[in-house]
């Protein structure tokens, strides 16, 4: 790597917390391991991460609404859930919250690494991508600057997630064109199972309400297929 990465690990379980620390460093990380979501909340909002690691069950503040608040002020900060639970509703609450990914207890290290090592390595792609390419983008009567993730129209702003950014980004790139669920999958959350797949949905829904202001614009749906933006004349 060539910069440390610095990651906030959450985890209530002191073994576990301090196995996985261990392991983290060793893969040359910076890990900073805190054992509650209030404690965690306080060290995200006083350091520098560049993703968060956060088990589910916490004291105090649960991961779900642990996340909620980080987002709140670092909507693009990349978050990883742990869990013990592996029913549908929990994986699909965190990734309507915009997680990266979900990984169900027991896990292996090696597992892991290799999830943060690939969701590390899609973010700065996207920010490299982002501060290289045009970044403003007129959409009918919307204003999109992706850079700083707000999208405008005369009568409203709007500060988007990270990840609407980057999907709406997506669409721009490719409007007027057909895009595949699963190549918008595999490039914007970097895999096309049934949880992302239905975080993405969440997501669609969420930019159709941000434009239907316009009636120029519909991001339709192609059976079978995938999504189409098209922007009327």
């Amino acid at each position: 790597m060539s910069k440390q990465a610095k990651i906030l690990l959450v985890e209530d379980d002191a073994n576990l917390g301090f196995v996985v620390k261990d392991n983290l460093e060793d893969s040359g990380y910076e890990v900073d391991l805190q054992t509650d979501g209030e404690i965690a909340l306080e060290a995200f909002q006083q350091g520098e991460f560049d993703i968060c690691v956060l088990d589910v069950m916490l004291p105090k503040k649960d991961g779900f609404s642990l996340a909620e608040d980080i987002r709140s002020s670092h909507p693009d900060i990349p978050i990883i859930f742990l869990t013990a639970k592996s029913l549908k509703e929990d994986k699909v609450k965190g990734f309507k919250l915009g997680a990266d990914d979900y990984i169900t207890k027991p896990f292996s290290i090696e597992e892991l690494t290799l999830r943060i090592q690939a969701i590390l390595k899609r973010s700065r792609s996207q920010q490299v991508s982002v501060a290289q390419d045009k970044t403003i983008f007129q959409l009918g009567n919307y204003t999109f600057d992706a850079k700083n993730l707000i999208l405008q129209h005369p009568d409203e702003s709007r500060n988007l997630t990270a990840k609407e950014a980057q999907l709406l980004h997506f669409f721009i790139q490719h409007k007027n064109n057909v895009v595949e669920r699963s190549s918008i999958l595999n490039s914007l959350w970097g895999d096309d199972d049934y949880f992302t797949g239905r975080s993405l949905d969440v997501f669609i829904s969420r930019l159709r309400k941000y434009l239907k202001s316009d009636s120029r614009i519909e991001l339709a749906n192609v059976h079978g297929v995938g999504f189409k933006l098209k922007i009327n004349t």
